[in-house]
């Protein structure tokens, strides 16, 4: 059982259009940054206002270095398309290096494959019911059984039983190919859902980035700006764990092309046995795999909800 390529590269095309998408749509960061700054204007006022407040009636110094950070969190939104731009920048080497492990793995997929032809090019069953013309070969069919032509009669009889063999052969051909493609259809949708529903996870959270970033400055809402960059790394690194899974499966894949050369050098033909049963089984184990990568990636960077639970305990609210 194999993958159809094309299948795969035509849906590679599609991930490239979502990543068009995302920079079409990331300009749109700096929309709320109008908003975002009266909210930390507002904020700022509140923050200095609490921390000058209290020393001044409690007659102590008044410390000038804690009164910075909503100004440091001030130009970050003045500026945050280029923090936007400087989060992608440093984390976009992981996609590059995951996708060139993945690209490898399918460069010897490919390989493989053409291997994998030749050989079925070369056993009597192709030679037989395929061939050159696509229509098969009964004269060379009725030498290699030992029924040749020796009348009228036996010459229909030998046809029948020509294609009969003939179409036995194409329809077993046929239900291989079409599960290997169906699955691998279903296969490379999983992978094109999770990187959509990526791009749609890291575009919220770059245009409402600017107001997390403002209410980070109240007291009690600290937490946000550092679960804000949590969520963002750990969405972003979901495209890489996809492609290292991807590589995993076509490693896989490479084993079991493998096997099927092996078969077909041994007896001529490859049939659909325990190991095309097994490949299929492990495809539809596989579609399911791409669903647990923002869970895997979760071992990575922790996108949860750590801080909100910080934030109950820091305001004094009890469950």
């Amino acid at each position: 059982m194999v993958i159809n390529l094309d299948i795969a590269t035509d849906i590679g095309s599609l991930q490239q259009v979502l990543q068009q998408v995302y920079k079409a749509m990331i300009v749109h960061c700096g929309d709320l940054i109008t908003i975002a700054q009266a909210v930390a204007g507002f904020a700022t006022l509140w923050y200095i206002a609490v921390r000058v407040w209290e020393p001044i009636a409690r007659a102590e110094p008044v410390q000038l270095y804690p009164l910075l950070r909503p100004f440091g969190i001030g130009i970050a939104i003045l500026l945050f398309p280029g923090v936007i731009a400087m989060i992608n920048g440093v984390m976009e080497p992981t996609v590059d290096g995951t996708r060139k492990i993945a690209d490898d793995s399918n460069k010897a997929v490919s390989v493989l494959l053409q291997q994998r032809q030749e050989a079925l090019q070369n056993s009597d069953d192709w030679q037989l019911y395929v061939g050159s013309t696509g229509s098969g070969d009964l004269d060379k069919w009725e030498a290699l059984s030992g029924e040749a032509d020796s009348g009228a009669l036996s010459g229909l009889s030998n046809r029948v039983r020509f294609e009969m063999a003939k179409n036995a052969y194409n329809s077993r051909s046929s239900i291989r190919l079409w599960l290997s493609e169906i699955l691998q259809v279903l296969f490379e949708a999983a992978a094109l859902c999770i990187d959509t529903v990526r791009i749609f996870y890291m575009i919220i959270l770059a245009v409402f980035g600017p107001l997390a970033f403002a209410f980070c400055i109240f007291d009690g809402f600290g937490h946000i700006i550092r679960d804000w960059f949590a969520r963002y790394l750990n969405v972003f690194l979901w495209l890489p764990v996809a492609n290292i899974f991807g590589a995993l499966i076509s490693a896989i894949q490479q084993e079991m092309i493998k096997l099927d050369i092996a078969q077909v050098n041994a007896t001529g033909h490859t049939s659909f046995g325990p190991t095309d049963t097994a490949y299929l089984v492990f495809l539809i184990l596989a579609i399911t795999g791409y669903f647990t990568v923002p869970y895997l990636t979760n071992y990575i960077i922790s996108g949860g909800g750590i801080g909100v639970r910080r934030a109950i305990r820091y305001i004094g609210i009890q469950h």
